[in-house]
């Protein structure tokens, strides 16, 4: 057990705006990724060649499918709330005008949100999994590197997906909230 949670303390929480500035000050290291949940900062695993080349692959093959009937955005971060900020792999968003430079997409803008798992698994699963469909992510991909799998939520109902899905070689599937496009992903894993 760690050492804090053994006892009663009062934790200081923050907002997205103070970890927003926080991150513009520089007061995160360049190489560290981290983010927001529940107010608490979370350093994330480093990224691999894999997950890199994977985020990639599939960057592309969504741009093709999708054109310009709404954002693909690799990196994007999603304000879930106002405690919470994820930054996923990869996330198709509703479009908008201004690409959402005035204000980051929320889970009422993304269509899909898609994580790469080389080692965060479970992360993705159990943590980031419950924050997406609370916060009305409608589809949630995770590509699962080491099994090479695709695991699909869909049907968010309070805290969890209801119709999960896994996927050992992903080809043509259908994308949510964009009528008749499909995807092959077969070339992903």
């Amino acid at each position: 057990m760690d050492l804090l949670e053994a006892v009663q303390i009062k934790r200081h929480r923050l907002t997205v705006e103070q970890f927003d500035r926080m991150k513009e000050a520089g007061v995160f290291s360049p190489d560290v990724r981290v983010e927001l949940i529940e107010g608490q900062v979370v350093e994330l695993a480093p990224r691999g060649s894999r997950q890199h080349s994977a985020v990639s692959r599939l960057s592309r093959l969504l741009i093709e499918a999708i054109g310009d009937r709404a954002l693909v955005s690799p990196q994007l971060a999603i304000r879930l709330d106002r405690m919470t900020e994820l930054e996923p792999d990869l996330a198709v968003c509703k479009p908008r005008d201004d690409s959402y430079a005035a204000v980051l997409p929320t889970g009422a803008d993304a269509l899909l949100v898609i994580e790469i798992a080389d080692t965060t698994l479970d992360y993705d699963v159990r943590v980031k999994g419950p924050l997406y469909a609370r916060h009305g992510v409608p589809e949630y991909w995770i590509f699962d590197l080491p099994a090479r799998a695709l695991r699909r939520f869909r049907n968010a109902r309070s805290d969890k997906y209801t119709d999960v899905s896994a996927f050992e070689t992903p080809d043509i599937i259908a994308l949510p909230g964009l009528q008749g496009t499909r995807v092959d992903l077969a070339g992903v894993l």
